[in-house]
């Protein structure tokens, strides 16, 4: 019989949310994709709850996560600040070390 934990983490700041694995994937599809409308639309979410995801996040972090462009002749589009990308990388990292400390909790029970 295989065992899994399973498990979801977030980061908050004063009972509001920074980050978590939704937040994370919309962040990256905006590096990716630079615009908020794009990556929603990759994301399958709608523009709105992009936005006040990505709103969300800004007035929780210490700095902007964002550069955001209006749109005119070429369109507006958005990017990650490099302190947005390290928030990313931070969280990835967290993420991962957590499974790898729930993979070896596991092992506690798999052994009764």
């Amino acid at each position: 019989m295989g065992y899994k934990i399973k498990s979801r983490i977030w980061i908050e700041s004063d009972d509001n949310v920074l980050l978590g694995e939704g937040r994370v994937t919309l962040l990256k599809a905006i590096d990716k994709m630079g615009s908020l409308s794009k990556a929603a639309k990759s994301l399958n979410i709608s523009y709105k709850k992009a936005w006040q995801l990505l709103d969300s996040v800004n007035k929780s972090a210490k700095k902007p996560v964002t550069i955001n462009t209006i749109g005119g002749k070429g369109g507006g589009g958005a990017e990650l600040t490099e302190y947005g990308k390290s928030l990313v990388k931070a969280f990835d990292e967290i993420n991962r070390n957590c499974w790898a400390f729930l993979d070896k909790q596991l092992e506690k029970i798999e052994l009764l």
